[in-house]
């Protein structure tokens, strides 16, 4: 039996449909790839995260994109916490240095130095 020639015809022949339905299934894979590839790089990232909730479990793509979610989540709450904590903490202590301020220029304007006013120009420098 003789080998039979396969006819193969020139990329120039086929029209751009032909060449878009040719291409689909390639470029459709490369996608698949780069979603299996971050999910991957996910799952490593948040290792630790995933065996603090599903100790000896293997993790489906989906599992590994909510606790992702989940975790992000978390995260942004957290920082918004630290945020306004430290925010406050700030606003604490310009309050407190602007009543300072207001508080030496009105002892300023008495030129009576009282023994009360020098215990508490003393209290206010500690």
């Amino acid at each position: 039996m003789a080998p039979s020639a396969v006819f193969m015809e020139p990329d120039n022949l086929l029209t751009p449909k032909e060449k878009n339905k040719l291409r689909k299934p390639v470029v459709e894979k490369m996608r698949r790839d780069r979603i299996n590839s971050s999910i991957e790089q996910l799952k490593l990232l948040l290792e630790k995260e995933f065996q603090r909730h599903q100790p000896n479990s293997k993790l489906e793509k989906a599992d590994i994109l909510e606790m992702t979610v989940s975790y992000l989540k978390q995260q942004s709450q957290l920082q918004m916490k630290r945020s306004f904590h430290k925010s406050s903490q700030f606003d604490f202590r310009e309050g407190y240095s602007r009543c300072l301020q207001e508080a030496f220029y009105f002892l300023s304007l008495h030129k009576v130095r009282t023994e009360t006013q020098t215990k508490l120009l003393s209290h206010f420098q500690k």
